[in-house]
């Protein structure tokens, strides 16, 4: 879901975001599914791991990850991936009607690894991601289709992908302590069989301008695909991406840090580091996927911390939009909003279980700034 980018560029980021006040208040008591939410809004358990999907015989995978939401008609689909080894990983699609009931649930993927973040494109296909060394993008078909390898993207520790109908490329991040950030140019706009990988070239700073160069072997064998460029820019554990009016943002977990690329004039700075945020504790600690509101708010989940969604207003304000208790040892994954945006899909990976076979995802619905 694209979201106007014009305020953050209005606003001008000069420093990373600040602690603030949400502007949908403070959270409330938990609610009978343990999370705390502010007033006004509600959450309901849409599909849990191992179970049956309420209305379907579909059984919810195990794992649930990286997420993204289809319009569909008056509907629309949500997919996840399966964090699952072994070649047991992949993604599933639940289908929603107007209402948002669930009407259908399926696979979409099946038989791969890891498959950890990814990202929409704008042809209505879902880009699921495979974490780990050699891993690759797999381009698959929420609304039928077999699903497809796209090794021109690259063969490396995939997270997330971005895609940019303007520069008409996606953008990639990399889930290791010295990864960096790629960019794919499609030969072809919207057939990514191939095309040419590259890599973000920049200083050792926080802040400073960027060019890209392209990686000589995507294969990324036998040197690995961020080792090949010179001045490559590192960054600590790349994890979600999201892309909206010339302007990308993606997380590092590893320093708990968003960073922000503006594109129109291609510098680079940071939108939040936890040592940064004063006063008082920094809310957001484990930056995992990340997601926009159309107002134009980030949505941030952890993948630890206090098991929150936490939002960046386009303001620089950073504060706690909902928290799940006694699931300290999951992480929250797969935020997105539906076509409306009156509601924001994600998942406990873990769940209460703290087992991949735990997994519970959820819907959120209320009065979201749209």
């Amino acid at each position: 879901m694209a979201f106007s980018g014009s305020l953050w560029q209005n606003a001008a980021l000069a420093t990373p975001a600040q602690n603030a006040a949400s502007p949908y208040g403070p959270l409330q008591a938990a609610d009978a599914n343990g999370l705390q939410l502010p007033a006004g809004f509600t959450s309901q358990v849409v599909a849990r791991s191992g179970q049956t999907v309420p209305g379907t015989s579909y059984t919810w995978h195990s794992a649930p990850d990286g997420g993204a939401c289809f319009a569909d008609g008056t509907g629309w689909i949500y997919v996840s991936n399966s964090e699952m080894s072994g070649g047991t990983g992949g993604a599933s699609a639940l289908r929603f009607n107007s209402s948002g009931t669930v009407t259908s649930a399926y696979r979409i993927l099946s038989g791969t690894e890891r498959n950890c973040a990814g990202g929409a494109t704008p042809w209505n296909t879902w880009l699921s991601c495979e974490e780990f060394d050699n891993g690759q993008v797999w381009e698959t078909y929420p609304f039928g289709g077999t699903a497809v390898a796209r090794p021109a993207m690259g063969r490396f520790s995939h997270e997330a992908a971005a895609a940019d109908p303007v520069r008409r490329v996606i953008y990639l991040t990399e889930d290791k302590s010295d990864g960096c950030l790629y960019r794919f140019v499609p030969t072809t706009w919207g057939n990514l069989a191939s095309g040419t990988l590259q890599v973000l070239r920049a200083g050792t700073a926080t802040s400073g301008s960027f060019t890209w160069a392209t990686v000589p072997d995507p294969d990324g064998s036998p040197t690995a695909t961020r080792n090949q460029v010179s001045g490559a820019k590192r960054f600590n554990g790349g994890e979600g991406c999201h892309y909206a009016d010339d302007t990308v943002w993606f997380t590092t977990k590893g320093d708990n840090r968003v960073w922000q690329l503006n594109l129109l004039n291609s510098t680079y700075e940071l939108a939040y580091d936890d040592n940064l945020v004063t006063p008082g504790t920094a809310p957001l600690t484990g930056v995992d996927n990340v997601t926009g509101s159309s107002h134009g708010d980030l949505y941030v989940a952890e993948d630890g911390g206090n098991m929150e969604i936490c939002m960046i207003t386009p303001d620089d304000k950073i504060s706690v939009f909902l928290r799940i208790n006694g699931q300290s040892a999951s992480e929250i994954c797969g935020p997105a909003f539906n076509p409306a945006g009156d509601r924001l899909y994600f998942s406990s990976q873990r769940g209460t279980s703290g087992s991949s076979s735990g997994g519970i995802t959820y819907c959120v619905s209320g009065p979201f700034r749209r």
